[in-house]
């Protein structure tokens, strides 16, 4: 009976730590303690996890928050609203809803500070148009390999784009190659910088695979991309992957951008080859 809770436990942190990067830091491993840094904007929050043994089945993981910038309600929002998050998935892996529902609560602050900030972002709505142009010219994509994981495959794709008429036209592109089209899904995010407003304009789709948007897109944040379009396209084999399809989703996104030459010199974006798909 202990075997299976370690399994899923192991098979949590590997996809936590592929996620989250060099934000996913282990403590004591041998105690099972965790913690990831959340930052959104100026806010910034430390969450200390330390798992226990009978943890998913019989208990919830162990936290601590560390936030010397919020206030004592804010820092108890947090606490009721990770109490409710476990209560609502009792006998289920939840660190990854934890981690999300802390960066939610902060981009919220974050909004609220934002008039302050000389810089701003415009966030679209989230379901976009399906339009699609007819022009036949459009920004080079670049295409990644293929990750293959119980019959499930993942392809990254990237784009430079500066406009949401290239996002379209990109999008348009990949549609018209019948395989991608008829994908389970295709997730994608962007940000493009505006030279005349001085804002950031960035937007993400999950494409019915919840919460993978929103993780491309603060990939290519901290990563510091802009005028960046990156797709992940999935097909799905027939067994559930769990957290891992987050890690296949990142990891297809992560290996295109570094083909088109992004992940080392994100300041000076080169143009990778094209390859087939």
């Amino acid at each position: 009976m202990e075997s299976k809770p370690h399994h899923v436990k192991v098979e949590e942190i590997e996809a936590l730590s592929s996620i989250y990067g060099n934000e996913w830091k282990t403590e004591d491993e041998a105690n099972r303690a965790y913690s990831i840094r959340i930052e959104e904007g100026t806010q910034s929050a430390v969450l200390y996890i330390t798992v226990p043994a009978d943890y998913p089945s019989a208990s919830p993981p162990q936290y601590q928050l560390s936030a010397p910038t919020l206030s004592a309600q804010d820092k108890q929002t947090i606490s009721t609203q990770l109490d409710e998050v476990y209560l609502e998935n009792i006998g289920e892996t939840v660190i990854f809803q934890w981690v999300e529902k802390v960066r939610e609560l902060l981009q919220q602050l974050q909004l609220q500070a934002s008039s302050e900030e000389e810089e701003c972002v415009v966030d679209l709505p989230t379901e976009c148009s399906d339009t699609k142009t007819k022009s036949t010219a459009g920004p080079e994509i670049i295409h990644g390999d293929t990750i293959t994981d119980r019959k499930s495959v993942f392809q990254g794709h990237a784009a430079f784009v500066f406009s949401a008429e290239e996002v379209s036209l990109v999008l348009e592109e990949l549609y018209k190659n019948k395989k991608v089209a008829n994908a389970t899904h295709n997730i994608y995010a962007y940000r493009i910088y505006k030279e005349d407003t001085k804002c950031s304009v960035q937007d993400c789709n999950d494409d019915g695979e919840a919460q993978a948007g929103g993780r491309l897109l603060h990939l290519l944040q901290i990563l510091g991309l802009q005028n960046v379009m990156v797709v992940v396209t999935r097909w799905y084999g027939g067994v559930h992957l769990g957290p891992d399809r987050f890690r296949h989703i990142n990891n297809a996104a992560r290996q295109v951008l570094d083909l088109a030459g992004l992940i080392e010199s994100a300041n000076q974006p080169k143009k990778g080859k094209k390859k087939n798909s």
